[in-house]
């Protein structure tokens, strides 16, 4: 997850309110850095971070790619007389579920990575991912 960058100005006259509101936004964060500087009397915070709820988010949304594409692989696997580990590694469910491919182009580069061959299953994994995607996006 990358970083991102906020500044906040905390000014004499203000600095009450001023640092209630930076307060407020370090609480949904989680601080990689700050940096200060006193320019034209008030003080800068520069604050480097990562937003808690999209890294939540992003949580959420990779265990629902999780469980589905186990789900997908129990009955795949099962219909063919097969093992699960036959269908998808259980090494690349995970990766798949992070990269989240809606495309077997996507997918394609995904699996090349792992050294995995997914030709014959290649569309029912991107379904499987998009419906997932779909589903959470549904949801209230």
């Amino acid at each position: 997850m990358t970083s991102e960058i906020r500044t906040f100005r905390i000014r004499d006259d203000a600095v009450q309110d001023d640092e209630a509101i930076l307060a407020e936004f370090l609480r949904t964060v989680e601080v990689s850095g700050i940096e200060t500087a006193f320019a034209d009397g008030a003080w800068r915070i520069l604050v480097l971070y990562q937003d808690l709820r999209r890294r939540e988010e992003t949580r959420q949304i990779h265990s629902a790619i999780v469980a589905a594409l186990n789900q997908w692989r129990r009955r795949t696997a099962a219909a063919a007389g097969g093992r699960h580990e036959d269908v998808i590694p259980d090494t690349a469910v995970s990766e798949i579920a992070r990269y989240a491919p809606t495309t077997e182009i996507e997918l394609g580069v995904v699996a090349g990575s792992l050294g995995i061959d997914v030709a014959g299953h290649g569309a029912a994994i991107v379904q499987v991912v998009r419906q997932t995607l779909e589903g959470l996006t549904d949801a209230p």
